[in-house]
């Protein structure tokens, strides 16, 4: 089976390095917020850009982290898409807000700068565009408006580690951003992981507080907080990875021009880029309005393809009538009925790519016959 992502390849790749960093920080003692956190918070925020980083205990805790540094409270509103994973929606909720849900650039399926600011009400304290599957949303629009109406924008980069936009990478655009480090990721760790960073001091004392208790002193609580840390283990793990992390994200966007190429004229949408910045490829996405077929024929044939979404947030049990007042999405709901995420990761080699691509024909061969 060519599974859609691999986590296990990569940690084959670099399996002797990442063994040893592990059992460095087992025979050192420390395995809380110790050195190697503190050593990964400073390299990383380097490596996106900004002066600050403060590691947590997933993707979900960084957004939540975030929003609480920026003042948001409960019943205040936060704009975001419903076209991403429902962690984005499930951290502003964690915070007491309310996530009002605007619709996404159809071709690109990042938010739509066109519907912003319609949605935008006395209420709303904060925008949190998600830079999907590798690739950045259109910032200047999304800060300008946000500028002009006094809002907070909080990155959603859990899909995007490397990307660019206009020159600069996706992290140090907005007040601040957030990363995951789940296993699939571009920036993998080996559990869960997340990290907020920001170019602003005082956004960054208030996240470091709200991690761990609310603490300045030990066991004293200056502010209320709560326990969200990154571990030593994790943060071993993904300073090895991250020496590799740009080298990985060229070997991904080799692989999407192979994708490309070998799918040109196969019948499908293949993943439009932003002419003004990098994707790096988290997920290479198509579009086929005969997905379940397409992507039973894939399974059958030994090849994994998922779809990320199938269900937008807005239409989902949990959510279903109380987001956006149950109007419709319609670029969103298209896309969550079209899209899939054929197998993407360094480690997948160009007969892998083949195989993918002459399963991706022989369904349309047989589709026209």
């Amino acid at each position: 089976m060519i599974l859609c992502g691999n986590p296990r390849a990569q940690f084959l790749a670099h399996k002797e390095e990442i063994t040893a960093a592990i059992s460095s920080v087992l025979e050192q003692g420390r395995y809380i917020l110790g050195s190697e956190v503190a050593a990964f918070e400073q390299e990383f925020s380097a490596f996106v850009g900004v002066a600050h980083g403060i590691g947590v205990g997933s993707g979900t805790d960084a957004l939540h982290v975030a929003l609480r540094a920026c003042g948001v409270v409960p019943g205040d509103e936060v704009i975001t898409v419903a076209h991403t994973a429902v962690a984005t929606v499930a951290a502003i909720e964690l915070a007491g807000a309310i996530p009002v849900l605007v619709d996404i650039d159809p071709e690109l399926y990042t938010l739509d700068p066109a519907g912003l600011e319609r949605a935008i009400t006395p209420k709303t304290r904060a925008i949190v565009p998600v830079h999907i599957y590798g690739q950045a949303a259109d910032l200047e629009p999304i800060l300008e408006i946000a500028r002009r109406h006094g809002l907070r924008v909080i990155e959603d980069c859990a899909q995007a580690h490397g990307a660019t936009y206009r020159g600069t990478r996706v992290g140090a655009w907005g007040d601040l951003a957030c990363f995951s480090f789940y296993p699939t990721k571009n920036l993998g760790a080996i559990g869960d992981g997340g990290m907020v960073v920001t170019g602003d001091a005082t956004l960054a004392g208030r996240a470091r507080l709200a991690r761990e208790y609310g603490w300045n002193e030990r066991y004293v609580s200056s502010v209320p907080g709560w326990n969200s840390r990154l571990d030593e283990i994790q943060a071993a793990v993904l300073r090895i990875k991250l020496r590799y992390l740009d080298r990985d994200n060229l070997a991904r966007q080799r692989l999407a021009g192979l994708y490309d190429a070998m799918l040109d004229g196969a019948g499908l949408t293949l993943p439009r880029r932003r002419p003004d910045g990098q994707h790096v490829y988290h997920l290479y996405v198509v579009r086929s309005p005969r997905r379940e077929p397409l992507q039973a024929h894939l399974h059958a044939a030994g090849i994994s393809a998922l779809v990320h979404y199938p269900v937008p947030i807005h239409q989902q049990p949990a959510y279903l009538g109380r987001l956006t007042g149950g109007g419709a999405l319609p670029a969103t709901e298209r896309a969550s009925r079209e899209v899939l995420s054929l197998p993407m990761y360094p480690e997948l080699t160009e007969d892998h790519i083949r195989t993918v691509a002459e399963g991706v024909r022989g369904f349309t061969r047989s589709s026209s016959e």
